[in-house]
């Protein structure tokens, strides 16, 4: 069974993959967009690596750096936007499920971290 986090950040991956194809396509812009879509599909990676990790610490630590791609999308979605490769429309979408899994993965880190110190 897939977990609510796991399929958030599939499906997020699939729409920067999308952003992505189509920034390079109709725009031609390649440095910004690439950095985004390694951090963007990064997250899902992680998570799904998550899964199976050999231990708490281990779960901990890929939620971890899953939030920290998290994080850093949010920071490439946003120069796409200001830099005007994105476009409002294409943006907000993206960058509202970029917030929510920033959310999900924070939460999941500190309940984590939580439980671990007991």
């Amino acid at each position: 069974m897939e977990s609510v986090v796991f399929n958030k950040a599939y499906g997020f991956a699939v729409n920067v993959v999308r952003m992505y194809k189509n920034l390079t396509e109709q725009k031609r812009e390649f440095v910004l967009s690439k950095q985004c879509l390694r951090s963007g599909t990064a997250i899902g990676a992680l998570v799904s690596e998550a899964k199976h990790a050999q231990s708490k610490a281990d779960f901990l630590n890929k939620m971890n750096i899953a939030l920290k791609e998290s994080n850093e999308t949010q920071y490439w979605l946003n120069l796409l936007k200001d830099t005007e490769y994105l476009s409002k429309e294409d943006f907000e979408p993206l960058y509202a499920d970029s917030i929510e899994l920033t959310r999900m993965l924070a939460s999941i880190v500190k309940t984590t971290k939580q439980n671990l110190s007991k």
